[in-house]
């Protein structure tokens, strides 16, 4: 049985099922089904991770911790391991400790060379590349979910994910059931729009779910006094929702806000998985352009959601998602543009609401736009989708129900932050 173990599954894979069985998060039968073992060898793969969770391995010859490994792989452990500890003491990013995995992973990547999690440990122990990592906290467990959509948990992260580029922003999306990462994007400034267009490629992707979770942030929430500087810079009106929210408002999409930073410890979770290794590769690639980065890190959320068994699950997200939605356990709704509007270009877009004076036209930081069928006096709602490549924003006047009309004007004339 251990051969037929070792041929099927990796160490980090065996690792995760034990770990959350001890936390009690899956139960015992689930991990017989899924490694194919009897009830005996379980307990003792059990008792042997428990003895020595770091060393723990189903590789063969495991007891000869100090065997003579191939010289070359030798030397590539031992260069991996000096990458890890200059980026270690450059302080300038969020990387205090050594990933033995994600050096494991470089070694059969990139060399082509297998070797056990184990032995990577003890040539780090044995040349002083070791570190003790501290307990983490635990996190409260204060969201439950059943099915996919029943809550999406959106965020995003400021960091210098390398060395060689400014602190950009990392936006992610995830399905809480499944932990299927439905959006992660690199932008170099955090603004009602970058989140608005996570919203619209989520919800056009895997239809409206039945609500978000987020934290207070001034961007998905509105605190008085707190947000009077922000709203003044990033809102285009007074009113107190976000722009972010009133997106939701229209797609019938509930929002829940952590009620502390330990309860938004499921996303944090997967966001160090994604953090942790996106620097990494961005430092052995010596990426400096965002452009870059975001391909490494698309390929990281690729191998995340694809074959990667989560801890806390003890599945892949995407096989977990995929089974509910064939056993009809979702909670997505199919996304349709119900009357009065007419385009998505309506709902996923900034808003504000203007005064139309005695000559039909409106104002906007200083710019007047005419609107020959407005009603005089009377406030309109501007519903704006600006483009980045073009340079251009569309604006839709609407009145009540009805589409005035649609007027291209520049970003820059309209002077509101956008990206």
């Amino acid at each position: 049985m251990s051969k037929q173990l070792h041929k099927n599954f990796v160490d980090e894979q065996v690792k995760l099922l034990l770990k959350s069985y001890v936390d009690k998060e899956i139960k015992i039968n689930y991990i017989l089904s899924i490694l194919g073992i009897k009830r005996r060898r379980f307990f003792e793969l059990l008792a042997r991770y428990k003895k020595d969770p770091d060393n723990f391995s189903i590789q063969y010859n495991r007891k000869t911790i100090n065997r003579k490994i191939d010289k070359a792989i030798e030397t590539n452990i031992i260069k991996e391991l000096n990458i890890e500890r200059d980026l270690i003491k450059a302080k300038e990013v969020p990387i205090r400790y050594y990933n033995y995995s994600y050096i494991k992973d470089i070694l059969e990547n990139d060399y082509n060379q297998k070797v056990s999690l184990s032995t990577i440990i003890n040539r780090a122990k044995a040349n002083s590349f070791y570190l003790t990592k501290p307990k983490r906290k635990v996190h409260e467990k204060e969201v439950i979910t059943n099915y996919p959509g029943e809550l999406i948990q959106h965020d995003s992260s400021h960091h210098q994910f390398s060395k060689y580029a400014n602190k950009w922003y990392l936006i992610t999306s995830l399905d809480d059931y499944s932990r299927l990462i439905l959006y992660a994007c690199l932008v170099e400034r955090e603004t009602n729009w970058v989140n608005i267009i996570a919203l619209k490629v989520v919800i056009l992707s895997y239809g409206i779910p039945y609500s978000y979770y987020v934290d207070s942030y001034s961007v998905y929430r509105f605190v008085q006094g707190r947000d009077s500087n922000w709203r003044n810079h990033y809102k285009l009106t007074d009113e107190v929702e976000p722009q972010w929210k009133q997106v939701l408002d229209d797609c019938g999409v509930k929002v829940k806000y952590a009620l502390s930073p330990q309860a938004k410890g499921k996303i944090e979770r997967p966001y160090r998985w994604i953090q942790d290794r996106l620097v990494r590769a961005c430092y052995r690639k010596k990426v400096s352009d965002i452009k870059q980065a975001q391909l490494v890190l698309n390929s990281l959320i690729q191998k995340y959601n694809y074959q990667w068994i989560h801890s806390t699950t003890g599945e892949v997200p995407y096989i977990r998602f995929q089974r509910a939605l064939k056993e009809n356990k979702s909670l997505f709704r199919e996304f349709r543009i119900r009357p009065p509007y007419k385009s998505t270009k309506d709902i996923f877009c900034l808003r504000t609401n203007r005064m139309v004076n005695s000559y039909r036209k409106v104002s906007i930081n200083n710019l007047e736009l005419r609107v020959p069928s407005a009603p005089l006096h009377e406030r309109i709602q501007l519903r704006i989708v600006p483009d980045k490549e073009s340079g251009l924003s569309e604006v839709r006047f609407w009145h009540e129900d009805d589409l005035l009309g649609i007027q291209k004007v520049k970003n820059s004339d309209l002077n509101l932050v956008y990206f």
